[in-house]
């Protein structure tokens, strides 16, 4: 097993963003990613925590070719963060920044809309799939009855039945893997036309191990308009918690 507190201190990571898509939940005219938060971009917001991490040296945003938004802000001038084309699904914007990583690195992948991850949260990941040499997800145990939906008429939906929430799980990102095991888990699946809907669901696909990491439940992904007010919420929240942790070191 690797001692993952000796690592820790030298590893350096990569985070891929895929930011390519158009946000239709939120109901704005522009992508989710680029609504302000406290005068900064959401986009903003996730990448510079990012890169705040001490492991963190690089980000690769997988961005739209049409996108007009990204030249506007900070980060088109910030030489650690690096722009590649994105593509139709999230999946294709995640293979076309593993193009341009070392297959012998591990990789973190994270949404463009989840600015309120924290440094504990990715210490955490990064030292667990250190540790046990596997990859994993932040995530959270579901609190809530989960129900399973029955569509039995055009815009009527009831509950089919009730689902044990024991076992469940909500997947947070960053999720991270090693990108070589990563790449040919995405290729695999995809030649199989299986659906992808996270990076963690293409390495099940292949039978490899994926480990659950608990994480925080303010990492939420701004998907409806008012998960906007909520994030901003929360970022304030962690600001003066860190203000307060600094005052009782002091």
């Amino acid at each position: 097993m690797i001692n993952s507190s000796n690592l820790l201190g030298n590893i350096q990571l990569t985070v891929i963003v895929p930011a390519a898509g158009v946000g239709k939940r939120m109901l704005t005219s522009c992508p989710k990613q680029y609504l302000t938060i406290n005068n900064q971009s959401v986009l903003s917001h996730t990448v510079n925590r990012l890169l705040s991490h001490k492991n963190i040296t690089k980000v690769i945003l997988a961005l739209s070719n049409n996108d007009e938004y990204f030249a506007k802000t900070s980060l088109a001038d910030n030489p650690n963060v690096i722009r590649v084309s994105g593509g139709k699904e999230r999946v294709d914007s995640v293979l076309s920044g593993l193009q341009v990583i070392d297959e012998t690195q591990w990789v973190l992948v994270h949404d463009a809309a989840r600015p309120c991850v924290t440094h504990e949260d990715i210490d955490k990941l990064i030292e667990q799939c250190l540790a046990r040499n596997c990859g994993g997800l932040l995530a959270a145990p579901v609190v809530d009855t989960m129900k399973l939906a029955s569509q039995r008429e055009i815009n009527e939906t009831s509950v089919c039945e009730t689902i044990e929430r024991t076992h469940l799980w909500h997947a947070f990102t960053p999720q991270m893997f090693k990108s070589n095991e990563l790449k040919q888990a995405i290729k695999q699946a995809q030649a199989k036309g299986m659906a992808i809907t996270d990076e963690s669901s293409a390495i099940e696909s292949v039978g490899l191990t994926s480990q659950l990491v608990s994480g925080r439940r303010d990492n939420i992904k701004i998907t409806r308009p008012e998960d906007l007010a909520l994030a901003s919420f929360y970022l304030e929240h962690q600001k003066l918690e860190q203000q307060q942790l600094k005052e009782n070191k002091g």
